[in-house]
């Protein structure tokens, strides 16, 4: 069998003009026989490159471990798509047409360059925690308008010192119109206060000071480059804990922030695309499976994987120096709010939370939170994504009306498309909150102003609650909702670069459906303009609705109603029944017989829950998505066998668990393992799919929603449909949760031939 050939698309933004790069890529790509092109254009190298999945990782690799000695990358952008069929490879030539759009970089860790200043003794720069030069630095949180000047960013209040100017003026400095450039002369400096603002200290006896602080235990609150964290010692069992209490974060895992590559390696194992994705200039914080004990339990009790970054800025690697062990970094809120960005804020908002304050003089013009990826099947793939990914765009080959798209209400985004280009914002968060909504509402003011655009239309989520949807009626623009499962297709969709026909299995734990129940184990065809569903997950009631999601006991119950009906509720043998009081049992006995607050689902997100409380693991939830994390990591390896379901074949097709459920039940009774129990869900829910799409019949299967975070479950479902012929797509740059629905809300408000505003309360395929 002839190996399969893919395509790699790559996008670079840095000092990668006149340094040699294009001849270089050429080399290296005639050297690996790959077939494409490489571009150079005023917003960055353009890459296209086809081979096999392992030439075409060792190019990456190679690109960057290679590059020209005077060149830099401050973002690289990879994807693995179809290929095209190119026959040789060629260096193209740029032709600069049309509407030009500006590309504002994300906010870049430190070049080496910089991180030896800030080391070197002899420097004038020596430990000052703002260096940065033009291939480094902060860029999308401090900037305040286009064009890309120092007038136009936080930084316009510093005034350069004469030797700063010199090296901003001078076309051979690294920092030749380095817009943040700044020394200790007359750049930012840093203050340590108390919990009531008093100062303690300045400038360097801060950051040693503060350095203290973290070993004695306490909480230290410090502002990074887009907002406020929180740090502690990671090895202090007693300093997590008294963390986790006070920000009010029981059980979510905390990241971790480590002095060095060597020192991750103690505590993690590591793969080289790991190893590449921590030293990135985006510097995300990455999963990796843990293998040391010698880090607090409490940072994720029963979890086994960490998420653990190096030092994303000079200041970072100043404090991680003096420390040299590793510091929980986790944001500087309170639960379901955004990050502090404001010294006065963070007082009155972290009271309570942070002992000691560490903050700083520049200001910082936009929130953005620490990006989170993780490896699956040998590709990066970006679970949050903000700081040193966003904002950058999507590109599109043919120009779109403009569209606002507002998101959803968990994990909000917003996306505004201009010309041939889709800008998705950093990450906001959960609209839980009126702090998290105020966010989300300057976010959406912020693209529109920066971008200069005045949109076409606004797109949304048909949930007529969701706070996303309500601002989007207040604006003066056309509305157009799209179905929640929908945009989460065309998301994937658009960032693979494939158009209809294709199938598409959109999985999460909430949608508003088409039909006003919710939605959340869907198949949908799509096709040029909209698309049908064509098969879903059984129906089943939650009790309790939103109550039900945060007590997976009850989604049990609600299961195992639609299986038994009100003679469910006899069995003393079933561990929700158990571990739920007398009173609560018969309130949902009550709302399941009459239906009373009791809605239709058919979520894949709340059958993993139900099968964590059925079989014991997790009854009740502190956090989204913490009963699924459970049965994942339950998993017991190299187990191949999966259990009943079946297919009623009607318009749609319904997947009926009930044989699957039944099964569970036995194994749980013959006394089974729940590692066996769990492999073998994992397994039937990947054939469950590759039976749907052989049923469609459609070779392209699209893999989107919150459930395929799950690495056991995306891997497993991307090998089964590759053996039964099928071409699975994924996401990579844009998140498979709600974090890619604005992308997906674009792309649906862009395929309709007619612009016109759809009422909410039609049920209209949008």
């Amino acid at each position: 069998m002839n190996p399969l050939i893919e395509r790699v698309k790559v996008v670079i933004h840095g000092a990668v003009q006149g340094v040699g790069f294009r001849p270089f890529i050429y080399r290296l790509a005639m050297e690996l026989k790959l077939k494409g092109w490489v571009l150079n254009s005023s917003q960055g190298v353009f890459i296209e490159a086809e081979g096999t999945s392992d030439i075409l990782r060792q190019f990456l690799n190679r690109l960057e471990k290679e590059k020209p000695p005077r060149s830099m990358i401050q973002s690289l952008e990879s994807s693995f798509l179809d290929a095209t069929g190119y026959e040789t490879f060629e260096i193209r030539y740029s032709r600069e047409s049309g509407a030009k759009t500006a590309i504002i970089l994300p906010d870049i860790a430190p070049c080496p360059d910089c991180l030896a200043e800030i080391f070197d003794l002899s420097d004038r720069r020596h430990r000052y925690p703002f260096t940065n030069c033009t291939n480094c630095g902060p860029r999308f949180s401090i900037i305040k308008d286009l064009p890309y000047d120092r007038a136009n960013t936080s930084m316009r209040k510093f005034t350069m010192c004469p030797e700063c100017d010199r090296e901003y003026h001078n076309p051979r400095d690294r920092r030749f119109h380095a817009q943040p450039n700044a020394c200790p002369v007359c750049g930012p400096q840093l203050e340590l206060w108390d919990g009531q603002g008093n100062v303690l200290a300045r400038s360097d006896q801060a950051l040693r000071q503060a350095a203290e602080i973290i070993r004695d235990g306490e909480i230290l609150a410090l502002k990074g480059i887009g907002g406020f964290q929180l740090l502690v010692d990671a090895r202090n069992e007693q300093a997590v804990k008294k963390l986790r209490e006070r920000k009010r974060r029981e059980e979510k895992p905390l990241a971790i922030m480590s002095p060095s590559l060597e020192m991750i390696r103690k505590d993690c194992l590591l793969s080289e695309l790991e190893e590449r994705l921590l030293v990135s200039p985006e510097a995300p914080i990455v999963l990796l499976e843990r293998r040391s004990s010698r880090l607090a339990l409490s940072l994720a009790r029963g979890n086994p994987n960490l998420g653990v970054m190096l030092p994303s800025s000079p200041l970072h690697h100043l404090l991680l120096w003096d420390l040299a062990f590793p510091v929980v970094a986790t944001s500087g809120n309170l639960s379901d709010e955004p990050i502090c960005t404001d010294g006065n804020e963070a007082l009155r908002r972290l009271a309570g939370i942070a002992d000691f304050f560490l903050t700083h003089n520049r200001p910082i013009v936009r929130h953005v939170d620490d990006s989170v990826v993780r490896v699956v099947h040998g590709r990066e793939m970006v679970l949050r994504r903000a700081r040193g990914y966003a904002p950058l765009p999507i590109h599109r080959k043919e120009s779109m009306a403009s569209v606002l798209a507002v998101g959803a209400h968990l994990k909000n985004t917003v996306a505004l498309s201009v010309n041939t280009e889709i800008f998705v914002s950093q990450h906001i968060g959960d609209l839980e909150t009126s702090q998290a909504h105020g966010a989300f509402r300057a976010v959406a003011t912020d693209l529109q102003r920066i971008y200069e655009a005045s949109p076409d239309i606004v797109a949304c989520d048909m949930h007529p609650d969701y706070l996303s949807t309500k601002y989007a009626t207040q604006l003066d623009v056309p509305l157009f909702p799209v179905q929640h499962h929908w945009a989460h297709m065309l998301s994937c969709m658009a960032e693979n670069e494939i158009e209809a026909p294709a199938l598409g299995v959109s999985w999460d734990g909430t949608g508003y459906g088409l039909d006003g129940t919710i939605w959340g184990g869907e198949f949908l065809l799509a096709g040029e303009e909209s698309f049908q569903r064509v098969a879903h997950l059984r129906q089943f009631r939650l009790p309790g609705g939103d109550a039900a999601i945060k007590q997976p006991r009850r989604t049990a119950l609600g299961l195992l109603f639609a299986m038994q009906g009100d003679q469910m509720f006899e069995q003393d043998d079933l561990i929700p029944l158990r571990d739920s009081c007398p009173s609560d049992i018969a309130l949902i006995r009550q709302m399941l017989k009459k239906g009373l607050h009791s809605p239709l689902t058919s979520s894949a997100g709340r059958l993993f829950d139900a099968v964590a409380a059925l079989i014991g693991l997790r009854q009740n939830v502190r956090f989204e998505g913490q009963a699924a994390m459970e049965l994942e990591f339950a998993i017991q390896p190299d187990i191949e066998a999966s259990y009943d379901f079946h297919l009623e074949t009607d318009e749609p097709t319904v997947i009926d668990w009930q044989p699957m459920i039944e099964k569970i039940l036995e194994d749980l009774s013959h006394g089974q393992g729940v590692g066996f129990i769990t492999a073998k869900f994992h397994n039937t829910l990947a054939e469950i799919i590759v039976s749907v799409a052989r049923l469609v019949g459609e070779r392209k299967v699209v893999l989107t929603g919150g459930c395929f975070q799950n690495r056991y479950l995306l891997e497993r479902s991307i090998q089964r449909l590759t053996d039964s012929g099928f071409k699975p797509y994924w996401h990579q740059r844009i998140p498979t949760n709600d974090g890619g629905i604005s992308l997906g809300q674009v792309m649906a408000a862009s395929r309709m031939p007619v612009r016109c505003e759809v009422p909410l309360e039609e049920e209209a395929v949008a």
